[in-house]
């Protein structure tokens, strides 16, 4: 493993640990040239996700697209970004279970959604109204109204 402040290659593990979930694990490392330390993650190496767009084009899953956009929906709410790392990984975990790698992106934006829900009310409507592509304010009455009732 190459440092990433000296770019020697020779380092040394100080420290290893699982993450919580269990899907990596954490080593803590220490550069024999400049003794610095630096933490690298170990993932297992997973099949790509292809989004199947509402155009029809194919694009590969991108977490970090899709963090944005829950981070823009969640902008000025007391959301933790934990909460969101977590929400962002149960949906790339359900998408992970499907018997395909290809999935329409309405099926991540729905998995969103009903995540957004639970969590924060104002961020699922401002979510939704990008998803749900509100064109009046009638339809995003609509939407308001559903989600009082329940």
């Amino acid at each position: 493993m190459k440092c990433p402040y000296c770019n020697k290659e020779e380092t040394k593990v100080i420290d290893k640990r699982e993450t919580e979930d269990l899907e990596a694990t954490r080593r803590r490392r220490e550069c024999l040239k400049c003794s610095k330390r630096f933490t690298t993650y170990e993932r297992v190496e997973e099949a790509d996700i292809i989004v199947v767009k509402k155009s029809s084009g194919r694009e590969k899953f991108n977490r970090q697209k899709l963090v944005d956009g829950i981070l823009r929906a969640c902008e000025k709410r007391s959301i933790s970004m934990e909460k969101i790392e977590k929400l962002v990984d149960v949906v790339e975990s359900d998408l992970r279970k499907r018997d395909t790698v290809e999935v329409d992106s309405k099926v991540i934006g729905k998995l969103v959604m009903r995540k957004l829900k639970s969590l924060d009310k104002v961020a699922y409507i401002r979510f939704a109204s990008v998803y749900l592509e509100f064109e009046d304010l009638e339809r995003f009455g609509e939407e308001l109204e559903k989600l009082q009732k329940k």
